[in-house]
């Protein structure tokens, strides 16, 4: 394990852990930073997954007592159940469209730079307008989402099986439009990755399995923990920073990354 590779793994877990859970999508900044690295084995691609459970980890670490709350009373609680219930909902649109479009997705569309590029910054654009003209919130928590609304955030959820369109941007602006308030719109995101993402590290990992090895689970450590810390970081910073300020940075980011992106492709021949 040489010096360059740690950073390489230091780099990632931290595109990972910082990109996550902000909409401007992890995915399309990992396939970014492996490109303009160089790291295009399957090894690195599998990397990409598995830290994303660092960045999991991360929201079980500072949600843990709402989500032990949540799962001792169970039985006994209604609103438990109903909390259960509402991302349950929200999860099953992705869990059916990733797991029969899976290798069409992995496939075909995270191949193309230049469609990540352009989903950065049009859902930039979008970010923007909808942090600007969504209507006046009516539901202030994320542990009290009505059902119907949690199965249209689903709904919107499934937009991010395009490359570079964010997960986390498509279920915020879904809640946003849905009278959400921006927080509870951000933690409910916030909620729903640990299903989803857990499901498509349990996928991803049974077709690239090969690609782990002993001799790779010290590089994999490094990028776990950079990810997780990172992600600690981001959780804390955002919500109050959302909650004051709004999404309107994120969306300028998209479209600067994406903009530089398109730049470094169609006039250096990046990525080709």
């Amino acid at each position: 394990m040489d010096t360059t590779t740690i950073l390489q793994a230091i780099l990632l877990g931290l595109v990972e852990g910082l990109t996550e859970f902000i909409p401007v999508s992890s995915t399309g900044h990992l396939l970014l930073a492996q490109t303009a690295l160089g790291l295009h084995s399957p090894f690195w691609n599998t990397f990409a997954v598995v830290i994303q459970l660092g960045a999991i980890l991360a929201v079980v670490a500072l949600y843990f007592s709402k989500l032990w709350h949540v799962l001792i009373t169970l039985p006994t609680e209604a609103a438990s159940r109903r909390f259960a219930l509402s991302v349950i909902i929200a999860c099953v649109p992705a869990f059916v469209v990733g797991f029969f479009l899976k290798d069409f997705i992995k496939g075909y569309l995270f191949e193309s730079l230049t469609l990540i590029c352009w989903s950065l910054v049009i859902g930039g654009v979008v970010l923007l307008v909808i942090d600007r003209i969504a209507p006046k919130p009516v539901d202030h928590s994320a542990m009290t989402l009505p059902l119907h609304k949690a199965a249209l955030i689903g709904l919107f959820q499934v937009l991010s099986i395009l490359p570079g369109v964010s997960r986390s941007g498509s279920t915020i602006v879904g809640s946003m439009l849905l009278k959400i308030d921006k927080r509870a719109a951000a933690e409910f995101s916030f909620f729903l990755a640990i299903p989803i993402m857990v499901g498509a590290f349990v996928l991803d990992i049974f077709d690239n399995k090969d690609a782990l090895t002993p001799d790779n689970f010290g590089i994999i450590a490094i990028g776990f923990v950079a990810s997780f810390v990172f992600g600690l970081i981001v959780i804390k910073v955002m919500l109050d920073f959302v909650q004051k300020r709004g999404f309107g940075l994120f969306g300028w980011w998209r479209i600067l990354v994406g903009g530089a992106g398109l730049a470094a492709i169609y006039f250096a021949g990046w990525g080709s």
